[in-house]
């Protein structure tokens, strides 16, 4: 696809909806890993997989919210999780996450609409790489929220950029208010080392 730069142009100034995220990820998904683990020092798998098991047991069933090629399904195998079902928009994406043998299942998801899964389905939630430019905005914390079961976690990663330009704060606060989550904490962390971008490591909890 081109230079680490020219990859992250293309992503942070993507306008036009999923399909054009498929369009993307579907021209990257084979060196998604090589230019993001090794290329740009990529670390929102390895930090939201182990919040997450800071938080729940290995026996918890987790959702994966866009998984990509699931490196943060590698990253919670690796720390004993078994039962882990990823979610994404892009088919190339999964095919390559498939290959991990992290998953019990994958499937296609545009996470800019309501997700086809039941309410309280998971005790865990991770997303990582998604709230992010030209992505997925805050809405989408509702329904992650919602899938998750009274009690469980969401660890979710919000790059630097879009935290205050999308009221993040704002928005996890109102659902605060409305008992939807509480915000146990939102640090800065780590996210492209080589890039230097950081993000936001929510961990939040569902009510």
């Amino acid at each position: 696809m081109g230079s680490d730069t020219s990859i992250l142009d293309r992503l942070y100034t993507m306008d036009g909806g999923p399909e054009v995220c498929r369009d993307v990820y579907a021209d990257w998904a084979r060196d998604y890993d090589r230019d993001t683990l090794e290329g740009m020092g990529y670390v929102g798998p390895a930090l939201v997989a182990e919040a997450l098991a800071e938080q729940v047991a290995p026996t918890a069933e987790v959702l994966d919210a866009g998984c990509g090629t699931g490196l943060a399904g590698a990253e919670l195998a690796e720390r004993g999780f078994t039962t882990i079902d990823g979610i994404d928009v892009s088919r190339d994406m999964l095919d390559v996450a498939a290959d991990k043998k992290a998953y019990r299942k994958l499937a296609e998801a545009d996470m800019t609409a309501p997700l086809s899964i039941p309410d309280n389905s998971y005790d865990g939630v991770v997303c990582v790489g998604v709230f992010t430019n030209g992505h997925v905005g805050p809405e989408a914390m509702a329904e992650l929220a919602r899938v998750t079961r009274p009690g469980g976690v969401i660890v979710a990663t919000v790059h630097e950029n879009v935290w205050d330009k999308e009221n993040y704060a704002d928005h996890l606060a109102a659902m605060e208010d409305a008992g939807r989550l509480k915000v146990r904490q939102t640090p800065i962390a780590p996210y492209h080392l080589k890039e230097n971008y950081q993000c936001r490591l929510c961990v939040l909890e569902a009510k």
